[in-house]
């Protein structure tokens, strides 16, 4: 458990102190497309467009043209290592690691001092006030729909019993004092909150933290059954740290924030007014989206799922740092797919226990699509059961597409080495399990009636298991060769693998 990191600011002195692990740039850098265009080479990974670095530095922008004093950090999470570095714990251990924090919860706590994020404050009722001036939101791309704030917090309450949630979403700045806000349908709790103020009428508050501790952007990424609606994410992020989160009451509406963030957006979600997304870029896209491609902007008259937030007021640090991502980055991997990890591995060991023994959401489905299994078959008995392991993580988290199945054998964090299991231990005929007919997730394009006529809805796919582990009872038949146990520091001092 780390207890030095405690904001965005601690994390990025972490780094600073660990060899490859952030780089700083004060040549003057456009947030308009720019910033991102440089970061795809330096580590965005995931399924961005190659060429792209895996596993590369996080970056921080000195020098942000058209915003003096601000600065852009990007891919803080966006190495799994990293994420293991800022957390305390060994990277591959990352979905144990969240599980045993579900299990722990610690409550956030709501300061009665003003938080840090406050120390400057704007308010839209000043003739001045300018969003488009304020926030270094930097688009991914010439074609974005607009400026979108990428690693934006929402904070906000059910208008009927109270309860609180935090969830991560896409705004894109419209105005001086606009947003839109994409509500992805059915998978997002403060869309619930907002059906329920749509019926009545009625403006939600709504509260927008950016740049703070890594620690609660990962515990934001979970997702029912793991979390259901009424459990706060951020009580995940207080057992992380063995201590709870810092909320600030905000200063404009009834709603909490991130006490130590760089930026906090405050303002109301309102039931009258929608417009579509790219309203002011009228390229029909909004921005890459974590499969790798770019997503459509959405259309005017979404009440439900692309309302209109009316900005308040906005609070920042001193010379704040805007934390950004790229949408099919390896950031956005580890963001949903650790939480993915953590959640398979508490439904496989509830019903199954001792036979799991890692699980990776792999960067190639977005930390998403497509999820290794690392399963142990104890005796004869066990042969099947990694199948029913696959169905219950089909379970755990519905926008799964994908389960490969492999032996304890195979390094599931190195896709070569799951390619070879799908090679030498999976013949197509009697290992290829098809589950047809399952809405997956609308942002896979081959999801859609158009790719094929026997997909009836686009949403709808057609899952699948493969099983790459080898029967039990062949199990000597698939031994790997082995090698000299050796230490190669003896003969290269500064070997690392």
């Amino acid at each position: 458990m780390r207890q030095d990191i405690y904001d965005l600011r601690s994390a990025l002195e972490v780094l600073k102190n660990e060899p490859g692990q952030l780089v700083e740039t004060d040549v003057p850098a456009d947030p308009d497309a720019e910033i991102s265009g440089v970061y795809r080479y330096v580590g965005a990974g995931g399924t961005v467009l190659r060429p792209t670095t895996q596993d590369g530095p996080a970056m921080v922008f000195n020098n942000v043209k058209g915003f003096p004093g601000a600065k852009v950090v990007i891919g803080m999470l966006a190495s799994r290592k990293r994420v293991g570095l800022l957390l305390g714990t060994d990277y591959k251990r990352l979905g144990w690691f969240l599980r045993d924090a579900v299990k722990n919860p610690i409550q956030p706590v709501v300061s009665d001092e003003p938080g840090v994020c406050q120390e400057e404050v704007y308010l839209a009722g000043d003739p001045n006030f300018d969003l488009r001036k304020l926030v270094p939101a930097p688009t991914n791309t010439p074609e974005d729909a607009g400026p979108y704030i990428t690693m934006g917090l929402a904070s906000a309450h059910d208008p009927e019993n109270g309860n609180s949630d935090v969830t991560i979403h896409r705004f894109c700045i419209q105005s001086k004092d606009e947003m839109t806000m994409w509500i992805t349908p059915g998978s997002r709790h403060i869309g619930a909150f907002w059906e329920k103020y749509l019926k009545m009428n009625k403006p939600m508050p709504i509260s927008i933290s950016i740049g703070f501790d890594p620690a609660i952007y990962m515990s934001a990424g979970f997702e029912a059954p793991t979390t259901p609606i009424g459990f706060n994410e951020l009580q995940i992020a207080g057992a992380l740290r063995g201590k709870p989160v810092e909320l600030a009451k905000c200063i404009s509406i009834p709603e909490t924030c991130i006490a130590n963030a760089e930026y906090v957006i405050e303002g109301e979600l309102i039931p009258d007014k929608t417009m579509r997304e790219d309203i002011n870029s009228n390229t029909g896209k909004a921005m890459p989206e974590f499969p790798g491609y770019t997503g459509d902007a959405k259309p005017d008259g979404m009440p439900a799922y692309l309302p209109v937030l009316k900005v308040k007021a906005v609070t920042t640090r001193h010379n704040p740092i805007m934390q950004s991502c790229i949408g099919p980055s390896q950031e956005h991997v580890s963001m949903a797919g650790i939480p993915t990890e953590a959640s398979v591995i508490d439904m496989i060991e509830r019903a199954m226990p001792g036979r799991l023994v890692n699980v990776h959401a792999a960067p190639c489905g977005g930390g998403k699509f497509v999820t290794i299994i690392q399963f142990q078959k104890h005796n004869i008995n066990d042969e099947g059961r990694q199948r029913q392991a696959a169905l219950l993580a089909f379970s755990a988290f519905g926008e799964m597409k994908h389960v490969f199945l492999v032996d304890e054998d195979v390094d599931i964090f190195d896709m070569n080495d799951v390619m070879w299991a799908l090679t030498t231990r999976f013949q197509g005929d009697v290992d290829f399990i098809p589950i047809p007919g399952v809405h997956t997730h609308v942002l896979d394009p081959s999801n859609d009636p158009a790719f094929d006529p026997s997909i009836r809805v686009h949403g709808i796919s057609c899952k699948a298991i493969f099983d790459c582990t080898v029967p039990f009872s062949m199990k000597s038949k698939f031994e790997r060769c082995k090698f000299l146990e050796v230490d190669p520091t003896k003969w290269l001092p500064d070997f690392k693998l």
